[in-house]
């Protein structure tokens, strides 16, 4: 990189911004990450995540945080069950012992862990970015809420599915995939739901039939996060007179919707703890590219938003992160190093999304689990 140090602005404060903030201070690049949330714990983080060996953990490899995420990390979370809606076991991968290609964390364990290892004052929290302005010499000016304003060299969006850096490299938008999820969970499962526990054993479970899934992933500390999936409109609630905000209501709407499935299954809908939470899954456009501009770049979902089907999504977030720092470590121009990223991290992300949207197309199917089935045995 040139003798000049480059203002460098990295919008969003997931996974992959945090990632590649951590790179560059480990190597005396100077980076500030802007984050809309309040504070760190302002809101949940979601559930749990397989770090896989070569793309997430590669990445804290290089940040230098393999220690602390092997103390955090689950590698039994990588039991995996498939079962149909009669509640026959079709599949099951248990890890092998000390195995770690794929162990899983939290979330919101990831995002401590990063948090912890950048620099005091790194991230700016509640920086809503509002505008960016290009000055014509490659660099930006950035607007946030409440008319704080600066000027970066290369802001980099890592902002997630609703980038406000996008729109400055791209057109498209994220497109509803046709499937939702309505998230629930439990807590203290082992004690409190001895029987949902061990229907989902230390990992993940899916149960899939008739273009609908029931899908458990154990958490730490007890927790179990269930996602009711089912195809139809992204309006379903409006369209069935559901009020959201009545998790009575939404309940049995999702018990109604499953009739037939085995009781163990159901369970996991008529006895969770808390409320529901609606989330239709959203995917950019495969490929997603854009013409270079000098002075922005994206990453993670910013760049290349696909269901999580795939499951590389914060995976690859962080591959992104961590490369696109390594990129500017390693070249003396600031738009040569984003060039080079970025050609080496498109053609990844369309392969990683054309997987996730055959990966949704098995998953919630007229014949499902069939589909899931094929894919578990082919690996």
């Amino acid at each position: 990189m040139t003798s000049t140090t480059p203002r460098i602005a990295i919008i969003g404060g997931g996974p992959g911004g945090l990632i590649c903030a951590r790179v560059l201070q480990r190597h005396g690049i100077p980076v500030t990450v802007f984050d809309r949330d309040a504070y760190a714990e302002d809101r949940p983080q979601g559930g749990t995540l397989d770090m896989q060996e070569d793309t997430g953990q590669a990445a804290l490899r290089a940040a230098g945080l393999e220690e602390e995420f092997a103390a955090v990390a689950r590698p039994e979370g990588q039991e995996m069950r498939l079962l149909d809606h009669t509640g026959t076991l079709l599949f099951q991968r248990r890890p092998a012992p000390g195995e770690q290609r794929n162990p899983e964390i939290d979330r919101g364990e990831l995002r401590r862990l990063l948090l912890d290892s950048l620099a005091p004052g790194t991230v700016r929290w509640g920086r809503y970015l509002r505008t960016l302005h290009p000055l014509g010499d490659g660099s930006h000016k950035a607007e946030f809420d409440g008319g704080a304003a600066e000027t970066f060299d290369l802001v980099i969006g890592a902002d997630g599915a609703w980038s406000r850096v996008r729109p400055l490299l791209s057109e498209h938008a994220p497109h509803y995939s046709g499937v939702t999820f309505v998230e629930t969970g439990f807590g203290d499962a082992d004690t409190r739901h001895p029987a949902v526990a061990q229907l989902v054993g230390d990992g993940s479970m899916m149960a899939a039939h008739d273009n609908k899934a029931l899908i458990a992933q154990r958490n730490s500390r007890g927790r179990i996060r269930v996602y009711a999936a089912f195809r139809g409109s992204q309006d379903w609630a409006l369209e069935h007179g559901v009020n959201l905000t009545d998790p009575e209501a939404v309940r049995a709407a999702l018990l109604k919707r499953f009739t037939g499935w085995d009781d163990r299954l159901l369970a996991l809908l008529r006895d969770a703890d808390g409320g529901f939470v609606n989330r239709p899954l959203y995917a950019l456009p495969v490929p997603h590219s854009w013409t270079h501009t000098p002075g922005l770049t994206l990453l993670g979902d910013a760049a290349h938003l696909m269901t999580p089907f795939s499951g590389m999504g914060a995976n690859l977030a962080m591959l992104d992160g961590c490369e696109l720092a390594q990129s500017l470590l390693r070249h003396a121009e600031l738009d040569e190093a984003v060039r080079a990223y970025e050609t080496a991290m498109l053609p990844r992300a369309a392969r990683a999304a054309e997987g996730a949207a055959r990966g949704l197309d098995n998953a919630i199917a007229p014949d499902a689990p069939q589909g899931s089935l094929r894919h578990l045995h082919s690996r």
